[in-house]
């Protein structure tokens, strides 16, 4: 699998928050994207510590910024997600807006746990995705990391009020 990862502030973020952003780095060298209004989100002064962990990976050349230029596909994509939806579409954030976007005009992969408000665009756009929850199984299942740890990630993860859907890492490995 080359294809690159498009992520969400919540997804992305999820990681930052309990520093165990080099699972992602470990896991998809080259391939994070960080859309442009992610990173803006993530600049916040209030959460400063995580745009600092963002700059390391960028840094360290694991992951990139991507901007979405007015007038290209990607742009027009994003600007019809967040303030014109078609009729009976859901209007969705900048961050779910720009890796739909991206993802869709570039072949890749939304990384995302937001899927009540991304779900309908995945389908309609036959996007490729991926949750935090996706993300740990496929470290567990490459030996990166154990149940035991998975757990204490998705437990410190949930301190952080990350939405993962179950109360456990042992309790979605069960649902996959």
């Amino acid at each position: 699998m080359t294809d690159s990862l498009f992520f969400d502030t919540d997804c992305i973020s999820a990681f930052l928050w309990v520093r165990n952003e080099s699972l992602l780095a470990q896991l998809y060298p080259g391939r994070i994207v960080i859309p442009r209004p992610v990173y803006d989100e993530l600049s916040n002064p209030r959460i400063v510590h995580l745009k600092v962990r963002i700059d390391a990976l960028v840094s360290a050349g694991q992951a990139r910024i991507v901007e979405i230029i007015v007038g290209t596909q990607e742009y027009n994509m994003f600007y019809k997600l967040t303030v014109e939806p078609d009729k009976g579409q859901k209007l969705i954030g900048k961050g779910e807006a720009a890796s739909i976007a991206l993802a869709k005009e570039n072949g890749g992969i939304v990384a995302s746990n937001n899927l009540s408000d991304i779900g309908d665009y995945v389908k309609e756009f036959q996007l490729k995705h991926i949750t935090t929850g996706d993300i740990l199984v496929e470290a567990y299942n490459k030996g990166l990391i154990t149940e035991n740890e998975g757990n204490n990630i998705w437990a410190s993860m949930l301190a952080k009020q990350r939405k993962l859907g179950t109360a456990s890492f042992s309790d979605f490995l069960k649902s996959k």
